[in-house]
């Protein structure tokens, strides 16, 4: 899934700029059904290098999700008939570019960068990938180190 409409691109993906201030700003989020995922790999690019770091973070922050996102577009990795059991899109469920985050209780951290480069990603070890309970939300956040926003296009890719 990606930070974007990707099911039938005429032009390159756009990306989704960041808060202009010291905020965390979710760039997409998947709400799970009712059944776990394992989170096989994510990654991001920024479409201009960055003036300071950046933090990205990968986690989950379990019933609670962002509100006022565009519905996001789940098209299957490896299903040829299009089908998931997982994700169901909606402004406050699956979506991309959530305008607010949301009352956030607790969250579980999967994976975190502070960059200065373009591009991340990260593939996890079989057997070793990180798995998000039924019901929670698995999002991509980012979060400058200054005033200053940045364009991200990120994606992930689970297995249900």
């Amino acid at each position: 899934m990606w930070n974007g409409n990707s099911s039938a691109l005429t032009a390159p993906l756009g990306p989704i700029a960041s808060a202009a201030t010291v905020t965390p700003k979710t760039m997409q989020q998947l709400q799970l059904g009712t059944s776990k995922i394992r989170v096989a790999e994510w990654g991001y690019f920024f479409t201009t290098s960055p003036t300071a770091p950046v933090t990205m973070e990968l986690i989950d922050t379990g019933a609670v999700g962002g509100t006022g996102g565009t519905s996001g577009i789940v098209t299957p990795y490896n299903d040829a008939n299009n089908v998931t059991r997982t994700a169901t899109p909606s402004a406050t469920a699956t979506c991309y570019g959530p305008t607010a985050e949301g009352t956030i209780t607790a969250t579980r951290l999967l994976a975190a960068t502070m960059d200065l480069a373009t591009y991340f990603k990260q593939q996890f070890p079989l057997g070793r990938e990180p798995e998000v309970a039924p019901s929670n939300f698995l999002r991509i956040r980012v979060t400058p180190s200054t005033a200053a926003a940045v364009s991200v296009i990120s994606y992930f890719v689970w297995e249900e």
